[in-house]
Formats: structure tokens, sequence, C-alpha cells
């Protein structure tokens, strides 16, 4: 006999408030990550602040609307909130509340950890988490909720906790797979009709001069066919922008993070996919981030594959992706070639996320490459203008990607390599790219160091 599936649904159906009846003190809730995070079952479970102790809850890039449990708790009493990558609401609540923390992770291996039975920092143990709770697409009529925009580690984390709470928001579209793209109502324990919020779209940001610049660097070394990841900001959206007014063609998509450039590269007929030896004729991602244009591309759309994060930046998948080519940010990079892409001193501004995965795995693939760029310099709010490329670092400043795993620098002054490079190669080669007000002083302390040959040059 065939199954009711919304008879199942009719029985499962709870307000968010009798669903988080079931947290008690001392519970670890993980939350769907970037627009995954619920809504309705954040304002119910910050109500019972009050009846709770010791809650903690595991997030991932915050995004609006801010959580209550934070709003509601600035000091911590009840709830602590654990953030796996920082965006700038998670920096904002940080500094006001006492509550939220950092919680260092490698992207492409959150689903290990929960695989392991990685439950309790404080102790590894093989418990499952106590709840998941996530926003999902309206179930379809075979009964399955779609992760819609968050797919990442969504189908491990919910299977590996107790109870699933799975809130619906009719906003989210539905994402096709690729893999791990939706679970059925018969895993799930409650489902709860959400307010049907808004997704958080991303603020569009002007490029500047410098970034087409850079940009202009990087596309120098791309090729026809290769397959393209891109990361977030000004610098990597006009790219895609300049890549369209190119005769590129052909062109592949494997990315972490799927954002705006990628519609426009996929509707411009460069982005094909077809030479891909991994799911040629689809754009594969884990998330997305962006505006409502993004969002309403995405939905039902046959040419994108939405798959779990074990499979997107796994650097083993990365690598057997022919000609794989990645492009991210950084923040600073040092003499030595250490690259900073997450923090100003101890001031945590984003995370690891998944950059050193995709640094690992484009560099072992055949024909690929890993660029790493960064504008030369920083204005700060005072007028003073910095060198991004440092002698050393700030104390408490943290290294992304180690010297060793660097393939490719790029700044507005050009695109080096620096892979193998000796010591006193990498300091020339990174001077090179530093703005021309600061090489003298950057040269000195190379001498310092003592990584600088006396035949060493900087044009």
């Amino acid at each position: 006999m065939a199954r009711d599936f919304q008879k199942m649904y009719q029985e499962k159906l709870r307000t968010a408030e009798e669903a988080v009846k079931l947290v008690k003190s001392g519970d670890w809730i993980d939350w769907g990550m970037f627009n995954g995070k619920p809504v309705a079952l954040d304002k119910a479970l910050a109500a019972r602040k009050d009846e709770l102790r010791d809650i903690n809850i595991m997030a991932a890039v915050s995004v609006p609307p801010v959580p209550e449990v934070v709003l509601k708790d600035p000091m911590g009493e009840t709830f602590t909130y654990n953030d796996q990558h920082f965006s700038a609401l998670s920096r904002i609540l940080q500094e006001r509340c006492g509550n939220v923390f950092y919680q260092p992770a490698i992207f492409g291996e959150c689903e290990q950890h929960m695989l392991e039975g990685v439950r309790d920092p404080k102790k590894l143990g093989t418990s499952l988490r106590q709840f998941y709770m996530i926003q999902v697409a309206p179930m379809d009529k075979d009964g399955y909720f779609n992760w819609g925009v968050h797919n990442s580690a969504s189908y491990t984390m919910a299977t590996k906790a107790e109870h699933i709470f799975v809130e619906v928001n009719h906003n989210i579209p539905c994402a096709l797979g690729g893999n791990s793209e939706k679970i059925h109502i018969s895993e799930v324990t409650f489902v709860i009709e959400g307010e049907n919020t808004p997704l958080a779209e991303l603020p569009t940001v002007e490029p500047t001069d410098v970034d087409r610049k850079i940009a202009a660097n990087v596309l120098e070394h791309l090729r026809d066919g290769q397959c393209i990841q891109l990361g977030i900001g000004a610098m990597p959206n006009i790219l895609g922008k300049m890549i369209c007014d190119t005769d590129l063609k052909d062109l592949g998509g494997w990315t972490e993070m799927l954002v705006d450039s990628y519609q426009e590269l996929w509707e411009s007929g460069k982005m094909t996919g077809i030479r891909k030896n991994i799911d040629p004729g689809k754009i594969n991602y884990t998330f997305a981030l962006g505006g409502k244009k993004l969002y309403d591309w995405i939905d039902h759309n046959h040419g994108l594959a939405s798959c779990s994060v074990g499979t997107v930046n796994h650097p083993k998948v990365v690598s057997s992706i022919d000609n794989m080519i990645s492009i991210n940010q950084a923040l600073q990079v040092d003499l030595y070639n250490q690259v900073n892409a997450e923090s100003s001193g101890y001031r945590q501004i984003s995370g690891n996320g998944g950059m050193s995965d995709f640094v690992i795995g484009s560099f072992w693939s055949n024909g690929g490459r890993s660029f790493i760029c960064l504008p030369s310099t920083h204005t700060k709010k005072d007028g003073t203008v910095i060198s991004r490329i440092v002698a050393s670092f700030e104390d408490s400043t943290i290294v992304t990607v180690p010297r060793q795993m660097v393939n490719y620098i790029v700044t507005e002054y050009g695109c080096e390599s620096v892979k193998t490079a000796p010591s006193w190669l990498r300091a020339e080669k990174i001077i090179s790219l530093a703005h021309p007000d600061f090489r003298d002083d950057l040269i000195k302390e190379a001498q310092k160091r003592k990584i600088w040959r006396r035949t060493n040059k900087i044009e």
C-alpha cells in the first residue's frame, strides 16, 4: 500500500513552541547553515531562556535576521552561539555580546566530523547531536523536503541528530542534485510551518579599479575548457563579467559557493561545462549566496547540481577535475608568503571555509592551479594607507594557508607563482606585488630576516 505523505506531514506538524519543548538543559543544537538558519524555531527557543541552561548552538555564516537566542541572551547565561565561519553579522554580534564564538573548521571536513561522531568539543564521543533545525522548501508530492541553497552538510548533520526539525519556508527554491539535496518526511521528527522570511541577499559591492586590475591579471591565465571556482567579493564578480567579454569558451563550474557571476557566465554561453570530466554540462556547488535573481535561477534548474560539501570540497574530488582553477581572496600575505584570509589580529573576520580545500585540490588537478588575490593596500577609516603585503603578521593573526601550499599570488601589480621557491625568491616575488610606496621598507625587513640576496631585484 502506498504511503500517505500528506497524512505523515499532518501527524508531524507542530508549532515552533511545541517542538522546542523537547530541548533540555545541556543539549547541543545544530542549525542549518547560511539561509538555512531557522527563524520561528529560533524565536521559540529564545523564549525559553529562563527555563534552560547550557545550550550550545552550532551555526555557520550567520545572515539576517539576527538570531533571537543572541539578542535575548547577550551575556550567554543560557545560550552559547558557535559560528563556523564569521559573516559581517557574526562580527557585530561578537563585538556586542558575550556568547558568540568562532568555531574553527575546514568546510570540506564538516561531514566527516559528523560521521566520526564528534559531538562534545570537551570530549570526543560517539553520541549523536540532540537536535538539527533547518529551513527547507515545501514538501514535494513524493514526501521530500529540499534544502534549497544550503545543501552543505545538511543531510549528514540531520541524520546524525536524535531529532530533526524542518521549518518550511516557501521562499526557498528547489535546488536539484547533485547529491544529498533533500530529506524525506519519514526521517523527520517534526515539521514547523515557518514565517516565510525572505532569503538574505548579499549586497552588491561595486568593483574598484584595483579589483579590475587584479581580475585582469588572473584573466591572462584562463584558457578554454577550464573549470572555475570563484570565491566571494567584488573581484571574483567583476572577473566573471570580464570573462563574458572575452572569446573564452566551454568553461566549467565547480565551486563551494554559487554567486551571481556564475549565472552571468552561464547565460552568456561562456560556461557550458561540456568539457568537464566529472558531471559535464552542470555547475556543481554546495551552497549559494547572492541576490534574488540568483535564487530564482536556481529553482528547478537542471543545469545546476546541488551537492554535499563532502563532495564539492573534498581535495580528492577537486584534484580529479581536469584544469581546475581556484580563485580566492586574502586579507594579507607576509614576506614568507603565508596567507591570512580570516582575521585582523585577534579579531575574527571570516574563516578558513573551503579555501584550503580548493588550494590543495586545484594544485593536484591535471592542468590546475590556485590563485590567491588581494589588493596591495588598504585605506583605514582615518585615511591612512597601509600595505597588505607585510613583513610579518600582527600578534594573534591567523595563518589560513601556510606558505608551502601557496601557488599563485595576485595583486594589481602582477601575478607570481611562488610554489617551491626558496625564501629569498619568495621575498622578491611578493615585494614585486606590493605597492611601490612600501617596497623599500619591505626590502629592509627582508634583509633583517636574512631572506634577501645581494642580487635580488625589484622592477
